[in-house]
């Protein structure tokens, strides 16, 4: 992982600084790591030990990069001794570690780490190491682990955590499942602040654990103050990405130096919380938040093995919380330019017509459906609903291409629909990416003698649904043809009906009527027996109350709709 900007610049201002510094020891390594534990400076001999160069190794985490099991596998944070006096501040050694070397060799380590100041009032560690030659027992567990929860336990929390948190594309799920697997296990209270887009910070949790279930404390959530750019505070250290704290309310006993202090100050005396853990939330390439675990009804203060636990959940709920945001933002990109090029429907006398859009409930599950209607050449009006095959971004991506030809084609001269869909179809396979769709095309026409007629021609779609005044429904499945993109080559047929005066002539996408519970003829019949009991409703009533009753709870799709009635 690179490191960002900031710890760049941290990077090659310590390098200009420390190398007279770091002496040559004949037979140790020596590196120095900032607060955030990124390798800033290392030694000739240091990167001879690791194989590795100093490029490959200033910026990178070095427990990341480094710390290893007696095996070669990944070492949790809260299993790795050098964590505890780096979080801690003080002094540790150890006798037997292994770092990972550039050729993925393992190299067994005795190691001495001691706080020292890196600058510009920045505080980090020296550590010193060498090559052990006589194997000695592993040491055992971090001292002061809690006698509540054993190794063992702890690692199937983290395992937990990762299964759990991973499995989630939303933000507030995530968050409420981080709530679940911290309280009341390790903590009766648990704070989760999150850094908006914008650069602010809003509390999205405050959740405490009583009388067996867990209370939100939304008086205490809400917007907050900035992060000071230089606040030694414990907050503050963890929204800029600075390694996890033990705090207490004696830590807000001094004289507040930012907002965000004060505001930390009014949680602890409304929590009553006696003591907490505060670790950064990493997303993989910033910092995410904050988690903060507190205990006010619960006895024991937390140590520095609790924080090792604290600081690798926060670890992993980071990645997930990046990930989920990273699907809404993707979601947000594919409906602002679904809705954008949705069009703004035409006036034709005498006829009423309305549209909706409804984006899908989850961000994984973006579609490509759309609706349309424009003047033909020579009169009337063309109708067009569609769904692009798929349920990302790029499915939004071949809806706005799919669109567009259909306009061009439609446009360009007046030709019967099942013509129009054949040439359309010819043209989606000479895409980039091929991309299937299905498609219902119909032609309005108002004749001389004053009737109303439809045209139409079905590329895979569900059939449009015909409302009679007196209630009567009836689905037209009539010029039914395979979807386009399948590389087939149909005989495309139109079909032809007569609206009845005063009826609605409805398009809708698969997303009003499929569900996993149900078949579709199911979802059919809900939807006939629901526009049947609507048939009187003003048209704009009549869409939304069928959205509103129709639409399956389970449903996990967009919908479009584009709905007409005749005089």
């Amino acid at each position: 992982m690179e490191a960002p900007d900031g710890d760049e610049r941290l990077c090659r201002t310590a390098a200009d600084r420390w190398p007279h510094e770091l002496r040559e020891l004949r037979q140790a390594g020596t590196y120095l790591v900032d607060d955030r534990g990124r390798i800033i400076e290392v030694s000739a001999q240091a990167q001879r030990l690791l194989g590795r160069t100093a490029d490959e190794l200033l910026g990178r985490d070095a427990h990341d990069l480094l710390h290893r099991g007696r095996h070669g596998e990944s070492l949790p944070r809260s299993r790795c001794t050098m964590r505890q006096p780096l979080l801690a501040g003080g002094s540790g050694q150890g006798e037997l570690e292994w770092f990972e070397r550039g050729d993925g060799t393992l190299l067994p380590v005795s190691w001495l780490l001691t706080p020292c100041e890196v600058g510009a009032g920045r505080t980090g560690s020296l550590v010193i190491f060498y090559r052990t030659e006589t194997a000695v027992p592993a040491p055992p567990g971090p001292e002061g682990a809690s006698a509540s929860m054993s190794e063992l336990d702890r690692l199937a929390l983290l395992a937990e955590t990762t299964t759990t948190l991973t499995a989630s594309l939303e933000v507030e799920e995530t968050l409420r499942q981080l709530v679940r697997l911290t309280v009341p296990l390790l903590a009766d209270w648990a704070v989760v602040d999150l850094l908006t887009e914008d650069h602010g910070v809003s509390r999205a949790v405050v959740a405490h654990h009583e009388n067996g279930v867990v209370i939100h404390r939304e008086d205490l959530q809400g917007p907050m103050p900035p992060v000071p750019e230089e606040s030694p505070m414990p907050l503050s250290r963890a929204l800029r990405g600075v390694t996890a704290t033990l705090v207490g309310p004696e830590t807000y006993q001094g004289t507040p130096d930012s907002r965000i202090a004060v505001a930390q100050r009014k949680l602890f005396r409304a929590t009553g919380m006696h003591s907490a853990c505060i670790a950064p939330i990493r997303g993989v390439r910033e910092v995410v938040g904050a988690l903060t675990l507190g205990r006010a009804d619960q006895p024991g203060a937390f140590t520095t093995a609790d924080l090792l636990l604290v600081e690798d959940i926060a670890r992993r709920a980071g990645l997930a919380l990046d990930n989920a945001r990273l699907y809404e933002r993707q979601r947000r990109v594919a409906e602002t330019m679904q809705r954008h090029l949705l069009p703004q429907l035409p006036v034709v006398p005498g006829v009423q017509m309305t549209a909706r859009y409804v984006p899908a409930p989850h961000a994984s599950q973006v579609g490509g459906d759309w609706y349309d209607a424009f003047h033909l050449p020579g009169g009337g009006t063309a109708l067009v609903i569609g769904d692009v095959v798929g349920h990302d971004l790029d499915a939004a991506a071949g809806m706005a291409q799919i669109c567009n030809m259909l306009r061009a084609y439609a446009g360009a001269q007046r030709e019967l629909p099942s013509t129009i869909l054949d040439r359309l179809d010819r043209a989606v396979m000479r895409m980039a990416q091929v991309t299937m769709a299905t498609v219902v095309l119909a032609h309005l026409e108002h004749t001389d003698d004053g009737r109303w007629l439809v045209r139409w021609a079905n590329a895979g779609h569900p059939p449009p649904l015909l409302v009679e005044g007196d209630g009567r429904t009836r689905l037209l499945e009539a010029g039914h043809g395979p979807l386009l993109g399948t590389g087939l080559r149909p005989a495309r047929a139109d079909a032809e009906i007569e609206l009845p005066p005063g009826s609605a002539l409805l398009f809708y996408t698969d997303g009003l009527v499929e569900s996993r519970a149900h078949s579709l003829d199911e979802g059919f019949g809900r939807l006939r027996g629901r526009a049947a009991d609507l048939a009187r409703q003003p048209l704009d009533a009549l869409c939304d109350l069928l959205l509103e009753g129709v639409r399956p709870t389970d449903n996990d799709d967009d919908v479009a709709m584009l709905a007409l009635r005749v005089p």
